[in-house]
């Protein structure tokens, strides 16, 4: 099966080795390449039901194979990296990184992260077709979002995002379980700060006045809220 197929990128062999007996042992498939040129080798992308990527390889970082995977596939895709710079993780999610993973860590916190990962991945991938909400639309098949008629240049976590708040429209949705439906565990892997970044971003591409949001709205001590207009044909 693709979805227990993993292609792993590091070039430490002392990390190799026990991460990927542990993935084997808990049934996946492990293909490891040590370079950013040997990771090509192995495309395309959609081969793998996951990417586990160093960021700091000997001819290149994981961002680069992030990238060129992102052409034409939606593989969920993992970070391992030393760095935990707020701007790293913004970095690499931007680029559609889905999680991101500081070294040292537990063989087992990476077991658990990627298969929540994918437990998320296969439900994200059973939305409806068509989400529509306040002149916004998406095409959940071609991953494709709209304000009126001008197609939004959204990055793979603004539209997750996007997905999450047209779902839910009119409720208080807390920070902590948009941590948890987009990236892992109440926001103890993926600082705060860095979903109001991303909150911040998506206001300036989908509100009129970002300063003064009428459809993304914050809801002080608690999360956010997609807040239908009534004046809208269908809501």
């Amino acid at each position: 099966m693709t979805d227990k197929k993993i292609l792993y990128v590091e070039d430490d062999l002392s990390l190799i080795e026990g991460l990927k007996f542990t993935l084997e042992k808990n049934g996946f498939t492990v293909d490891n390449a040590r370079t950013v040129k040997e990771a090509y080798r192995y495309f395309p992308a959609d081969r793998y039901g996951l990417l586990l990527l160093d960021v700091t390889l000997p001819d290149g970082t994981g961002y680069d194979i992030c990238r060129e995977a992102r052409k034409d596939s939606s593989v969920p895709i993992i970070f391992l990296t030393a760095s935990d710079e707020e701007i790293s993780i913004v970095k690499g999610l931007d680029m559609g990184g889905d999680d991101y993973i500081t070294k040292p860590f537990r063989l087992g916190e990476v077991l658990s992260r990627i298969n929540a990962l994918l437990r998320r991945s296969g439900q994200f991938q059973k939305r409806d077709a068509i989400l529509e909400s306040n002149g916004i639309r998406i095409d959940s098949l071609r991953r494709l979002a709209w304000k009126g008629e001008t197609e939004l240049a959204l990055t793979l976590v603004e539209y997750k995002l996007l997905c999450l708040f047209l779902e839910n429209p009119d409720r208080v949705l807390s920070r902590e379980l948009i941590l948890d439906r987009l990236w892992d565990g109440n926001g103890n892997y993926v600082d705060d700060n860095t979903l109001s970044v991303y909150i911040r971003r998506l206001r300036r591409k989908i509100e009129d006045d970002p300063g003064s949001p009428t459809m993304l709205l914050t809801e002080i001590g608690v999360g956010y809220q997609w807040k239908r207009a009534n004046n809208f044909v269908g809501e």
